[in-house]
């Protein structure tokens, strides 16, 4: 899902310097709660279950500057 959110931020043009950046990381001990999805200087964390949250997250928090309250943890 990674390559996925690098790619749709790429296609919207909301990368590079002082924008977003995407990046993977290890363990966020969050297991439980499935995959997650970090949003910073927000400190807002979000679940995901397939392209179609990725994609909601990015047009509402990072277009919109609005929370997706029913994936964020």
């Amino acid at each position: 899902m990674c390559d996925y959110a690098k790619d749709q931020v790429k296609k919207l043009k909301l990368h590079g310097r002082g924008k977003c950046r995407i990046n993977s990381a290890g363990c966020m001990d969050r297991c439980g709660q499935g995959p997650v999805l970090a949003i910073y200087p927000e400190g807002v964390w979000y679940t995901y279950a397939g392209k179609a949250d990725i994609d909601e997250i990015i047009e509402e928090h990072l277009q919109q500057g609005r929370i997706v309250n029913r994936l964020k943890i």
